[in-house]
């Protein structure tokens, strides 16, 4: 396993994040394809046996049962400090908004639950699930401050965000004395690009830690044409995000099983492989312990300057998919407010 550091952080991270969405219990959430707790630690002790520090997990995830599945995995199997460990926090619910629920106090509620899901008294980043348009950005960039002073946090990421939402939101840190976000885990891999096109390029210039979800785009990256999975049958959402443009990427999935059978390797290693030359950390789910030694087989996969040509030249524009087409100010039904002072 290779490490690195975490954007301008002193975090140092495995270069795969194990994802943990697939584990929580099904019967509490809305996914119906995750595993229980004794399958789930199978997975995340073979994770760690293979090197991987760090971990990202969501309070969204299966009603918590992932972050508590996590982390009681994570103290019977590792020491806290040897780990790097990630959750999510959503935006104000509507029930939240019509209470008076501050941004300030919301960011705290969340990560007070999140800890006690994880038994652990702090995370070393605290990630903005998706962008609320509801909330004005000083009141979350505060309570995220308060957090990292209180000790709760060590840094702060962000996650399903536009690349100027994350520049204003970084400048806003600075002017603020806020902790800038030190992440940004977008929608990015082989057959959806559409990240490079601004927030690579602000990434690069900032440092700031690019580490994606849906690396196998739902596991669509891992499989030879005709081969299935439970995932693949059962995750709506994924095939909200994928079907759409099926016959355009199946050119992709051909050329990396095509490249895959010639370097005598899997597809998730050559899919990982090509992701890992653009980012810090892609995020990787798995419900199986081959599922993550695929991954960090991936690691020490180099590609040549014509075989990631020949995965990347029939890549079309793709329209936005998942989250960030549906939270929007116009699906939100406000206009962002980026400061109250």
């Amino acid at each position: 396993m290779e490490y690195t550091k975490l954007g301008n952080s002193d975090l140092t991270v495995s270069r795969i994040c194990m994802g943990c969405m697939g584990f929580g219990d099904p019967h509490t959430g809305q996914h119906s394809w995750t595993i229980d707790e004794e399958h789930s630690r199978e997975v995340l002790q073979q994770a760690l046996e293979l090197g991987i520090n760090f971990f990202d997990t969501a309070i969204g995830y299966q009603n918590g049962t992932s972050e508590a599945y996590l982390g009681r995995a994570l103290r019977d199997f590792a020491k806290r400090e040897d780990v790097v460990v990630a959750t999510k926090f959503p935006g104000r619910s509507p029930e939240e908004i019509a209470a008076g629920v501050t941004g300030q106090q919301h960011v705290e509620n969340f990560l007070d639950r999140s800890l006690q899901h994880l038994g652990m008294d702090y995370v070393d980043l605290y990630i903005y699930h998706m962008w609320d348009y509801t909330t004005p950005l000083y009141e979350i960039m505060e309570g995220l401050s308060k957090a990292v002073k209180a000790g709760k946090a060590r840094y702060v990421g962000i996650s399903n965000c536009y690349a100027y939402q994350l520049a204003k939101a970084n400048a806003l840190a600075q002017r603020g004395g806020f902790p800038e976000f030190v992440s940004i885990q977008g929608h990015y891999n082989l057959i959806f690009r559409e990240e490079e096109r601004e927030m690579a390029k602000l990434c690069a210039e900032d440092n700031i830690a690019m580490t994606p979800y849906s690396s196998l785009a739902g596991g669509r990256l891992s499989k030879h044409p005709g081969e299935s999975s439970k995932r693949l049958q059962e995750d709506s959402y994924a095939k909200f995000k994928y079907d759409a443009t099926a016959q355009q990427d199946g050119v992709i999935l051909q050329r990396v099983a095509q490249l895959a059978e010639r370097r005598g390797v899997t597809m998730t290693e050559i899919s990982l492989a090509w992701l890992l030359q653009k980012v810090t950390a892609p995020v990787v789910g798995a419900t199986k312990p081959h599922h993550i030694q695929g991954a960090a087989k991936a690691v020490d996969l180099h590609l040549t300057p014509e075989e990631t040509a020949y995965l990347e030249e029939p890549y079309v524009p793709h329209k936005l998919v998942g989250v960030m087409a549906q939270n929007t100010p116009l699906s939100a039904g406000a206009e962002q407010v980026w400061t109250v002072k």
